[in-house]
């Protein structure tokens, strides 16, 4: 374990005072139904922090970079830069996936749940870059590996999502502004699975399902869409 710390540490130029928070940002809860005795927790509290930290630093870079961008413009930039596909992406980068701790059925899977996992590890790590050395260094390292990719966003224009792109036709047309409601939840939690409705007013328009929310809130989102586009077909 401890090489591959340190091969991770090389990969993104950051070295531990503390390699625990490696370790736990590493450690999927899934791991721990496997090895009840590995002493430390899940990576959820750091992920939890991870996502507070890289939503600050990336709201102020944004808000910096585009002084005259509006409110929602920065938010859709940020949704593009942070959402669990691009966290993903970056994960891949430089193989993240190939240090995370994990179970054997975990390993095994390669759809959309190891998407989620690989961006929460993101995340978590980012959680404990923060408490191990500081926001400054943390802040070199979302540039490094996500800030990044700002370019290739404004370029293809995927902060369009179809959830923007949804709040912009239904806030014209309709006036009001969609709100996404979890219809369901099932599964354990270290695998969880929802189905997400979206709605214009009190109505139910669509549904979307998958391992995370954000992703069945696109799902929704683009039959939402789809509904709208075939309605406006003589």
């Amino acid at each position: 374990m401890d090489k591959k710390l340190r091969d991770l540490e090389e990969k993104i130029k950051i070295k531990f005072n503390n390699p625990e928070f490696l370790k736990e940002a590493l450690t999927h809860r899934s791991y721990l139904n496997e090895e009840p005795k590995w002493d430390l927790p899940s990576n959820e509290r750091l992920e939890y922090l991870g996502d507070a930290v890289l939503e600050l630093i990336v709201s102020e870079a944004l808000f910096k970079k585009f002084p005259r961008f509006p409110e929602g413009q920065l938010t859709v930039l940020r949704a593009a830069l942070v959402n669990s596909q691009m966290l993903s992406k970056v994960g891949t980068g430089f193989g993240l996936e190939k240090f995370i701790l994990m179970s054997r059925g975990e390993a095994r899977d390669i759809g959309k749940a190891r998407e989620v996992i690989l961006a929460n590890a993101i995340e978590a790590l980012i959680g404990a870059i923060y408490l191990d050395q500081g926001l400054a260094k943390t802040e070199n390292f979302v540039k490094k590996f996500i800030l990044k990719h700002l370019g290739e966003v404004l370029e293809t224009k995927s902060y369009k999502d179809s959830k923007s792109e949804l709040q912009e036709i239904v806030q014209e047309k309709l006036k009001v502004t969609p709100t996404y409601k979890v219809l369901e939840e099932e599964g354990p939690a270290h695998r969880r699975t929802f189905r997400i409705g979206v709605y214009f007013g009190d109505k139910l328009v669509a549904e979307g399902s998958g391992a995370s929310k954000q992703e069945c809130e696109l799902e929704a989102a683009k039959g939402a869409l789809k509904i709208s586009r075939d309605a406006e077909r003589p």
